[in-house]
């Protein structure tokens, strides 16, 4: 028998910094349906942005963002929070490559409770080659009420 001891800390992948997150304001441009002026996209999307995007209304809303150069993209990560509606949110990732149509990466969906879940966040390891666009769709709520999407952060690599 051939036996090999595992270092789990090795084993574990490792936090990617702030640093390793693409500079999106020099190498793409966004695409909204909608923000509201006091949460505007620059501030979910850029380190150190603020308090996150909010859309104007209520309703379906697409965030794109369109690089300048087809990139080859590693992970992205979402963070969500929502502090005062209950709701159930549901969000598409998706990607195009050298602009053809958009292909779904993930679908997923999250209970949002002030007396208990106000965030998420969802990870995703990803392997993308030429890559023009990602695009985010949220559904703020799949019950027939009045919620404002919304997104803390996007950061990709």
């Amino acid at each position: 028998m051939r036996k090999t001891v595992i270092n789990l800390d090795a084993a574990r992948p490792r936090p990617t910094t702030e640093e390793n997150w693409l500079d999106l304001q020099d190498i793409a441009r966004v695409e909204v349906t909608s923000e509201d002026p006091n949460f505007p996209i620059e501030s979910a999307l850029y380190a150190n942005g603020g308090a996150g995007w909010r859309a104007a209304g209520p309703g379906e809303q697409i965030i794109r963002i369109v690089f300048d150069q087809p990139r080859t993209l590693c992970r992205s990560r979402l963070e969500f929070s929502e502090t005062d509606v209950e709701r159930t949110q549901e969000f598409a990732l998706r990607w195009s490559q050298l602009g053809g149509p958009f292909r779904e990466i993930v679908r997923q969906q999250w209970n949002f409770s002030p007396q208990g879940s106000t965030s998420e966040v969802e990870d995703y390891q990803i392997d993308l080659t030429h890559a023009s666009a990602l695009e985010l769709r949220l559904k703020p709520d799949l019950t027939p009420s009045r919620a404002i999407a919304t997104l803390a952060a996007w950061r990709v690599v």
